[in-house]
């Protein structure tokens, strides 16, 4: 039986708290917030996306930067392994659309409760409200952790699994990275994921609040060969006063890279119709209120809070005659629905970060354990390392997957 030191309260911390203490081992579960699990109470605006229903072997194609590094993890502590876990310990579980996994009750409190739940049943010590600034390394092994008491605490192993650096209210504020940096880990380049945009027209703004389904959006970036399309996606999107997130925006901000400026969104609100579908249905609907002003003929096409900004992008005349509106102007109308430029002016920062892009080179971690190839005995899980996915519950099953196997692997 070892003494092994867990840092980090989040999923992947519990987990591997759980993982190690399941195989006899003494565990102590440090975290420097007032209670654990403090990010899971504002996952999925506190309904906790937790993981994702899809086949394991889909994960992959969800995940942005370096996959093939969790391939051990995720085949060994799968999605519908951390679903049984987590209904063993009282949590029933509903699949929504998009595969993403939830708490019936939508509380992410009944989340961290079953953690709590397996926590004390394999008699981890929890320390709450305690800081790590420190660990003890002798000959490149681990032999503890220094707190920020200056206390000293000896442990035949340490797991870390501190987050990244977004949402540093929660604790995860980048401190255990220029820890790691000390002993020569290589921590990449940090930039906030899963993030709102900031967007250079102003119209975004005049429809905060408004959320649209089933559109879709492209982001395309500028190359010396001209514009290059990144990716395209279909699903939800909200409109705030900065500008625009929700998921299908979150998910692809984290496939920007470098300058933000060579980046640009173009917004198709009626991806079923092609251009000329999109052009005969607005014919249909001009027929229709041939007699009325253009400004009163949107109404069957937008939700009302959004005609005002599209009949001034279209550049008609709000009180035209709908049946005086030429064919040039109704294509500008038809590209509005179909090819609506966004500019973005830039991310938001780590505070509303729902992960962190970058982290401990996963070159210097042993993917079948965590342990890392520079300090032995010391373990990483989590976002702290350079794995990063869509929005859909695969960050959490990562963090847990990847947590599970630092704790199995602790001799």
């Amino acid at each position: 039986m070892s003494r092994i030191a867990v840092i980090g309260g989040g999923p992947g911390g519990m987990m591997a708290a759980v993982a190690a203490a399941e195989k006899g081992h003494r565990v102590d579960l440090f975290d420097s917030n007032e209670k654990l699990g403090k990010k899971l109470y504002i996952t999925g605006k506190g309904r906790c996306n937790l993981t994702n229903a899809v086949d394991i072997s889909d994960y992959f194609d969800n995940i942005v930067h370096n996959h093939s590094f969790l391939y051990s993890a995720l085949y060994s502590y799968t999605n519908t392994d951390f679903m049984a876990f987590l209904e063993k310990n009282g949590v029933p579980l509903k699949i929504e659309r998009g595969d993403r996994v939830f708490p019936v009750s939508d509380k992410s409190s009944d989340v961290i409760g079953a953690f709590k739940m397996a926590l004390k049943h394999n008699r981890c010590q929890v320390h709450l409200n305690t800081k790590i600034t420190g660990l003890l390394i002798e000959n490149n092994n681990i032999n503890g952790i220094l707190l920020e008491n200056g206390e000293k605490r000896n442990y035949d192993a340490v797991i870390l699994a501190t987050g990244g650096k977004s949402y540093p209210s929660t604790g995860s504020d980048g401190n255990a990275f220029k820890i790691l940096k000390k002993y020569g880990h290589e921590i990449t380049s940090l930039a906030p994921g899963l993030v709102p945009i900031n967007t250079k027209e102003d119209w975004p703004r005049d429809l905060q609040g408004l959320s649209l389904k089933n559109v879709t959006l492209t982001l395309s970036k500028k190359t010396p060969k001209g514009q290059k399309k990144v990716k395209s996606m279909l699903g939800e999107m909200l409109f705030t006063h900065f500008g625009i997130s929700g998921p299908l925006v979150l998910s692809l901000s984290s496939d920007m890279s470098g300058d933000i400026k060579d980046y640009s969104l173009e917004l198709d609100l009626k991806p079923a119709l092609s251009m000329e579908q999109m052009d005969a249905r607005i014919q249909r609907d001009f027929l229709k209120y041939q007699n009325k002003d253009f400004g009163n003929a949107l109404g069957d096409l937008l939700p009302a809070k959004m005609i005002p900004v599209m009949v001034d992008l279209s550049g008609i005349d709000p009180v035209a005659k709908v049946n005086q509106i030429t064919k040039e102007q109704r294509n500008k109308l038809v590209a509005c629905f179909k090819q609506l430029k966004i500019g973005i002016a830039g991310l938001r920062d780590f505070n509303e970060a729902i992960i962190t892009v970058g982290g401990v080179n996963v070159k210097e971690v042993d993917p079948g354990t965590m342990e890392s190839k520079r300090v032995k005995n010391l373990y990483i899980a989590g976002e702290m390392l350079d794995v990063d996915a869509l929005t859909g519950g695969y960050n959490i099953q990562i963090a847990v997957s990847t947590g599970w196997l630092a704790g199995n692997a602790v001799e």
